[in-house]
């Protein structure tokens, strides 16, 4: 059995779409899958997370308390008292605690309470296209391809809306308060605009002129990222509003089918502003722009380190193509490529 869910690339509002700005995203062409294999000699599942850990053996009888646990570790993260990197001991636990909210959350025939329900014994196993750390939505993808994975397995399908609440209050163990905008690109695919928590899909295309570079994993989370943007700018409200302007000049322009050059380069000097944009980033994307493109990081960026995650170019015209392959062929420990949409969420894929 398996389900995948798309990736995700911000195109405006990361960091100001937390304090009520509005953002945009897009559901990208890069995939986490989640298969399940059920075990029939076995009281455990075992995880098996490629590139992520070398697995883990958890009892069914203990997923209640290991949600419980990690329940009550986010509260201490809440109230100030835990760094959100101490939430999870280890990568495993984000989707194992999915399945048992997932678990806690469906009304079983038959079950006197959500402890007296387990789901079956079996290896659960993910593949990823997304690296890493690179604000591609990872955490969430693997989220939302669980959720409808043992959605199909325990023959009891989610909303999609309940489904877009679910990835994103799994989430907060891996980001803290962070925004809708990931589980809202990995739940419904497309185009997204997120405000206050609502999302509403756009009928929009971005066309082919866009370019994703990751430039490396941060040597931040994005919690820790959030908190340090939190911490300095949170009461600054004409800041958001010129963050919200600038997606909504956006908006507009991918409307028009307009070039979005300059409301690009307005964004990125905003997230250089708050001090996510690392010095190596900085170098990248003013060479994109001496191209005659536009760029900006894309998702949490760094406070500290030099690498920066993803990078959006955008390159409106065709001449430019030629030398952004030349121009990468300087940073050759970067991956990059062509954005692609997903006009599809999460979804079941097969036995």
């Amino acid at each position: 059995m398996r389900a995948c869910a798309p990736g995700k690339i911000i195109l405006s509002g990361e960091h100001s779409v937390v304090y009520g700005a509005q953002a945009v995203a897009v559901a990208i062409q890069k995939h986490t899958t989640v298969s399940f294999k059920p075990l029939t000699e076995s009281n455990t599942i075992n995880t098996l997370f490629a590139g992520i850990s070398s697995g883990v053996h958890y009892p069914l009888h203990a997923l209640g308390s290991l949600k419980d646990k990690l329940d009550s570790r986010f509260e201490s993260f809440a109230q100030g008292v835990l760094p959100i990197q101490k939430i999870l001991s280890k990568p495993d636990d984000l989707l194992m605690y999915t399945l048992s909210a997932l678990v806690h959350h469906l009304p079983v025939p038959g079950r006197a309470s959500s402890h007296s329900y387990l789901p079956l014994p079996g290896r659960l196993s993910s593949t990823s296209d997304l690296p890493l750390g690179s604000g591609m939505g990872s955490s969430a993808s693997a989220i939302a391809a669980t959720l409808v994975l043992f959605e199909h397995l325990l023959d009891k399908p989610l909303g999609i809306d309940q489904r877009f609440e679910m990835v994103r209050f799994c989430e907060r163990l891996q980001h803290g308060r962070g925004s809708a905008i990931d589980a809202a690109a990995v739940t419904y695919g497309g185009i997204n605009h997120i405000q206050n928590g609502c999302v509403k899909q756009l009928d929009l295309s971005l066309g082919s002129n866009w370019y994703w570079i990751f430039t490396g994993k941060p040597q931040v989370s994005t919690g820790e990222c959030v908190h340090f943007v939190r911490d300095r700018y949170e009461s600054d409200k004409p800041l958001w509003l010129e963050f919200s302007a600038v997606t909504a000049s956006m908006i507009d322009q991918l409307e028009r089918g307009a070039s979005l050059i300059d409301t690009i380069k307005a964004n990125h000097r905003l997230l250089c502003r708050i001090g996510v944009v690392p010095h190596s980033a900085c170098n990248l994307i003013k060479r994109i722009e001496d191209l005659g493109g536009a760029a900006k990081i894309s998702g949490a960026g760094a406070h500290k380190g030099e690498a920066g995650g993803l990078v959006l170019a955008y390159l409106p015209d065709q001449g430019m193509i030629k030398s952004i392959d030349v121009l990468m062929d300087d940073y050759q420990e970067y991956i990059w490529g062509h954005v692609e949409e997903d006009a599809c969420g999460a979804r079941y894929i097969g036995d």
